[in-house]
């Protein structure tokens, strides 16, 4: 029987594919032993143990990115949650560790390397965190989710995907979604969505321009979040909600979306062939950007810079969009063109081929 160790967390971005690979190995090999690395600060701490897998937890040690008092102790702490990973490996016989980023990947990878246990390093994003750069350099193999991520020898897998969006059939849940979120049956419906926590950028543009949206003949649902802007316009035909439990159904209900550019929305546009207009995240390592770029290039999405979403872009760019509703389709399809939906399989024969006897770190 393999027993693995899945490290990562923090973010709904480390902790989704963790738990796509999760289960899909678990449907495939009952018997296999899984085991979840992460810190007890992170969203793992819930989703985790709800998904009814063991939780295993170690220290949250940020690498440091100034020199200031949390640097000097850096080393310290680093240390010792290597050493406890390392404890981990031993007393539960781990076969392999498979990492996804966030702040217990790195010592598990090291810890791995130090007890000669194969290591699968995971990278959701077209620019590689620190992390995953320090598991490669260790020996570890690389899988990623887009072509031309920069990591050595890296094996090209996609994204693991939850299992209700791999297998969603729109068309067939089209009319459940429309009664389920309010929604009229005869008009097409732009989703506009910002994460889970919403995007002030996308709320104050879009309930800005509600009126002249709606007067394309298309109708909104507006997933706000909290504490961003966002109000209901009041007019009918523009839903709004600060969370959406069920995003299978507000996918199977969209014709377009607009949203954000990171991985797991990226690759679940192309998974499900939804065109859309991706707005990247200005902060940050500029990641968003990037992980957009297959999507845009193949004609599935329009990326508009973050600053340049104003009202005046949205009469200027998408109100004569929503009126070509030949070319939202084609673009559809162009989506489709560059999905796939087995990331979750492809990861996992990879980490099968690191089981191998030859494949045991040097």
């Amino acid at each position: 029987m393999t027993t693995a160790l899945l490290a990562g967390g923090g973010t709904a971005g480390h902790v989704n594919p963790l738990l796509a690979l999760a289960d899909h190995w678990r449907g495939a090999e009952p018997a296999v032993e899984l085991l979840v690395l992460g810190t007890a600060e992170g969203l793992e701490a819930r989703l985790v143990p709800e998904r009814g897998y063991e939780l295993l937890t170690i220290p949250r040690v940020p690498f440091p990115r100034r020199l200031n008092r949390d640097a000097a102790r850096f080393p310290g702490r680093f240390r010792d949650a290597v050493r406890r990973a390392r404890t981990i490996l031993r007393d539960r016989g781990v076969d392999v560790v498979v990492g996804f980023g966030g702040y217990a990947s790195a010592p598990a990878y090291l810890a791995a390397r130090l007890e000669r246990v194969p290591i699968v390093a995971h990278e959701a994003n077209a620019r590689p965190g620190i992390a995953n750069r320090l598991a490669v350099w260790l020996g570890g193999t690389a899988a990623v989710t887009f072509a031309g991520t920069p990591l050595r020898h890296a094996r090209l897998v996609g994204m693991p995907l939850r299992p209700e969006i791999t297998a969603l059939d729109r068309p067939a849940m089209r009319a459940e979604a429309l009664r389920h979120l309010g929604l009229g049956p005869g008009r097409p419906v732009l989703l506009v969505t910002g994460g889970s926590t919403g995007a002030q950028r996308l709320n104050e543009t879009m309930t800005t321009s509600a009126a002249r949206v709606l007067g394309t003949g298309w109708q909104v649902l507006h997933l706000t979040g909290t504490g961003r802007g966002g109000d209901d316009p009041g007019l009918e035909g523009y839903v709004t909600m600060p969370y959406c439990d069920r995003m299978d159904l507000a996918f199977a209900a969209a014709d377009l979306v607009l949203c954000r550019a990171g991985s797991a929305t990226v690759s679940e546009l192309a998974a499900l062939g939804l065109p859309s207009v991706l707005v990247p995240y200005a902060a940050g390592n500029g990641e968003q950007r990037l992980n957009a770029r297959e999507l845009v290039a193949a004609g599935g999405a329009v990326l508009v810079p973050d600053a340049e979403l104003t009202p005046q872009w949205v009469a200027r760019e998408l109100v004569p969009l929503l009126g070509r509703r030949a070319e939202v389709a084609r673009m559809a399809a162009a989506a489709a063109s560059v999905g796939r939906r087995d990331g979750d399989a492809a990861l996992l024969a990879l980490v099968r081929e690191s089981l191998a006897p030859s494949s045991r770190l040097g």
